[in-house]
């Protein structure tokens, strides 16, 4: 297939590939799937090998947030039954992230729900996490706060944090229909603080909000743009109570689809399958593995995930590996830059050389991926689910392969008393 032949070639030379390019890979048959996930996996390998990243969530304040954007089953007005809790203590964050690093997780994303943190907010977590690396040696840890002031992220990189996350979501055309109490520019905003700041940044999006092709093009195209270091891919998992409910339009075809323009498109940065993955990959979710390079392990923010010993041997047995803390993630040269841009800050920097080919300027961040906008794989914890442009997709409402069952809220881990699903 001459597409995917060319989209193989610009990846490992880490050349951008054109709109009309990044549009045919989603508008592919079920027929050629196998084809363009070998084609994206040629571009993971070369630039990832056979490794996979595990991060770990502890979400530090959960519920009750003032912002109303229409995917979190956290946001302002929300019905879902989840976790309500305020601030955890440093040491009760600290023992909820040891839980993660003892299943093999290199990066701990401490997430909390709100607009943004205020500066009282920001020295509580910077204690939390100095707590974390006192007790977990080598472990990266990226924050996910909501919207930056000016300092804010300065002061969370004195405090030993390496990258910060703050999603896009979707395009900026389609943002205003998700989400009014903030901007798509106030997103753009904050990236660019963390990244000026020396942090990895760390920005994705969710799909399945009933977005089209276009929009999907168009927000992984500002990712690029943004060099971000990491871009964690939500799929959106309809949360009852949410006013995405009822929407269940994505198949796991279509879901690899996605990913594999998303690898095209940033061939060098790490791309991780986040929220929404157990629910709409389901059996797939190996697959997906030969695409993406890096993933969470266990339970999302206000959702349950895979257990983390069936994370770890779908990776055994896909023929992957769990990437240790001694490995840098990114190839040398975005590390290099990224290394140089914060001064050195430790093995596992990840250079912001674009989200692609480009090779980034002086100041724009350092350290890992850092894992935006309201949470760490949406507010919700696991993206939740909205309406396909794939033509085979179902119409909103009655869908045939809706799974509600398997959309189970978290009670267990951080802010409970039962043990987490590490």
């Amino acid at each position: 297939m001459d597409l995917l032949n060319t989209l193989v070639e610009k990846g490992l030379r880490r050349e951008t590939p054109t709109r009309e390019e990044a549009l045919a890979v989603l508008a592919t048959s079920d027929d050629e799937l196998l084809d363009v996930v070998a084609a994206a996996g040629k571009v993971r390998r070369q630039w990832f090998g056979r490794r996979v990243k595990l991060n770990y969530l502890v979400n530090l304040k959960s519920g009750l947030c003032p912002e109303d954007c229409s995917y979190c089953s956290q946001r302002l007005g929300s019905k879902a039954e989840i976790l309500k809790y305020t601030w955890l203590k440093p040491e009760e964050a600290s023992q909820a992230a040891a839980a993660g690093v003892a299943g093999g997780a290199k990066r701990v994303c401490l997430v909390a729900s709100g607009r943004g943190p205020t500066d009282r907010d920001v020295d509580r977590v910077g204690k939390t996490i100095e707590a974390i690396k006192e007790q977990n040696e080598g472990v990266e840890v990226c924050a996910c706060l909501g919207l930056l002031s000016d300092g804010q992220a300065e002061r969370l990189k004195a405090a030993g944090a390496d990258a910060y996350n703050h999603n896009l979501n979707t395009s900026e055309g389609t943002y205003g229909d998700i989400a009014t109490t903030h901007t798509y520019a106030d997103r753009v905003d904050t990236v660019t603080k963390a990244h000026a700041a020396g942090l990895s940044a760390c920005s994705g999006l969710i799909a399945g909000m009933g977005e089209s092709d276009e929009d999907l093009v168009d927000v992984v195209f500002a990712l690029r743009e943004l060099d971000s270091d990491s871009v964690p891919v939500n799929f959106l998992i309809p949360f009852e109570g949410t006013p995405l409910a009822k929407e269940w339009n994505l198949t796991p075809q279509r879901a690899l689809r996605i990913l594999a323009m998303v690898r095209f498109v940033c061939p060098d940065v790490e791309v991780r399958i986040a929220g929404g993955r157990e629910v709409h990959l389901r059996t797939m979710q190996p697959l997906a593995l030969h695409i993406a390079n890096s993933i969470f392990l266990g339970d999302y923010l206000t959702s349950e995930g895979q257990a983390g010993q069936a994370d770890l041997d779908m990776i055994a047995d896909a023929g992957f590996e769990v990437e240790g803390a001694g490995t840098t993630t990114l190839p040398a040269h975005r590390a290099d830059v990224a290394a140089a841009r914060a001064g050195g800050c430790g093995s596992h920097a990840e250079a912001a050389g674009g989200c692609g080919s480009h090779e980034a300027a002086e100041g724009a961040g350092c350290g890992s991926h850092a894992e935006a906008g309201g949470g760490c794989g949406p507010c919700g914890g696991h993206a939740q689910a909205a309406p396909s442009a794939d033509p085979a997709a179902e119409p909103a409402g009655e869908v045939p392969g809706a799974r509600p069952d398997l959309v189970a809220v978290r009670r267990r881990g951080a802010g409970t008393e039962l043990a987490p699903n590490a």
